[in-house]
């Protein structure tokens, strides 16, 4: 049988995890009487942990305090929070870094020193470049969070690629996140579609709308319909072109927010891009140094036919 303070300590770590406990199931983890799980859940309670009952069951879950409990991670969660800590602090979203490097130093002060070796060998072996482009309100991502959570709808200012801003209300599905960007996939109220927004380009009005109906999800592949979205959707011409390279290749030289990247053998595989520009979609493809063909759209074979008669003159 643990020590009292050590059970209170492995009680409130299984108290933490996002379920109902039993009094029975929590005697058998702790191995000790459903008195003693009683007493122990008195004892954090004192100790100003809002331990609650649960209705209907004899039942136990930790509620939302007035102080945050102490946190109980296993190795690999104390490695995983620490290198996401790192990540953080030269990430995506505006205003966290300085947090983030706080709650990095706390965390390896306490750490072990078998995990603060671990850590800081993946961190001496490790380069972070700084995210590039616009980063994201941390206020804001908490809100739109919020809404997707609570079901209501979204009233926000959105600001297009021409930089001009218009009031869009839509019912926000989920947010998805590509490594350098944040978007909201949400149905547009005045638009009665599925549309893909950037949230470094949303500013929400405050209150939120009124309650919604959760919608059946646009596709089951969102990562897929968020890849399309950015990469063709918001483009005059969206280009359909074949690679001769495996689809990993393809893969490893373009981001999926530039194009998305379909397999058809083992030699081969097919890109989806978009671009307001020709000339743009037919260097970025040929600065692969990839075998390829274009199918669609029609001015973009002209322009490709176009450049290679004027390079083949140039050469000749």
């Amino acid at each position: 049988m643990l020590e009292t303070s050590a059970r209170l300590l492995r009680l409130l770590s299984l108290l933490q995890t996002p379920r109902d406990w039993t009094g029975a199931e929590l005697a058998a983890r702790l191995e000790v009487d459903v008195r003693t799980v009683r007493r122990d859940i008195d004892k954090l309670r004192a100790l100003g942990y809002p331990v609650q009952a649960t209705a209907g069951v004899a039942g136990y879950r930790l509620g939302a305090g007035a102080k945050l409990p102490p946190l109980l991670l296993d190795d690999d969660e104390a490695v995983a929070v620490a290198v996401g800590l790192r990540t953080a602090a030269g990430g995506t979203i505006a205003g966290i870094e300085d947090s983030s490097l706080r709650a990095l130093t706390k965390l390896e002060q306490v750490l072990p020193s078998r995990l603060r070796h671990r850590v800081q060998l993946l961190h001496s072996v490790t380069v972070t470049v700084p995210a590039a482009g616009a980063t994201v309100d941390p206020d804001v991502l908490t809100a739109v969070a919020a809404a997707i959570r609570d079901q209501h709808r979204l009233r926000f200012d959105y600001r297009n690629h021409q930089g001009e801003s218009a009031l869009r209300t839509a019912e926000p599905h989920r947010l998805a996140h590509t490594g350098r960007r944040w978007y909201l996939i949400g149905w547009d109220v005045d638009r009665a579609d599925w549309r893909t927004y950037r949230v470094d380009r949303m500013h929400p009005r405050i209150p939120t709308g009124p309650r919604f109906a959760p919608r059946e999800s646009p596709e089951i592949d969102l990562a897929g319909y968020v890849s399309r979205g950015v990469t063709t959707a918001p483009y005059r011409y969206a280009a359909r072109i074949t690679l001769r390279v495996p689809a990993a290749t393809a893969a490893d030289r373009i981001a999926p927010t530039v194009g998305v990247i379909e397999p058809i053998d083992d030699e081969s595989c097919l890109l989806r891009t978009g671009s307001d520009s020709l000339d743009e979609l037919a260097v970025y493809v040929a600065l692969f140094d990839f075998p390829f063909r274009v199918h669609e759209p029609p001015e973009l074979v002209e322009r490709v036919r176009t450049l290679a008669e004027r390079f083949a003159d140039a050469v000749s």
